[in-house]
């Protein structure tokens, strides 16, 4: 499992979330779920100390605001 930042712009409004799911693609792809009509794009460069997560199903594509 993988844990990455995701920028979500609507109009002048930005703010990022924090996606976990198995790969960067599938995690993006939540985070458009949840934002359905927004632009989401993945943060680079990704921190590699909290980008590798144990395997916790209970949490597979979480996605929460980290910042606003």
């Amino acid at each position: 499992m993988i844990k990455i930042s995701i920028e979500v712009k609507s109009g002048a409004a930005r703010f990022k979330v924090a996606s976990q799911a198995e790969s960067i693609e599938w995690a993006l792809e939540i985070a458009k779920r949840y934002n359905s009509g927004k632009e989401c794009k993945v943060v680079f460069p990704t921190d590699p100390e909290v980008f590798f997560v144990e395997d916790d199903l209970s949490k597979g594509g979480v996605v929460v605001q980290i910042a606003a």
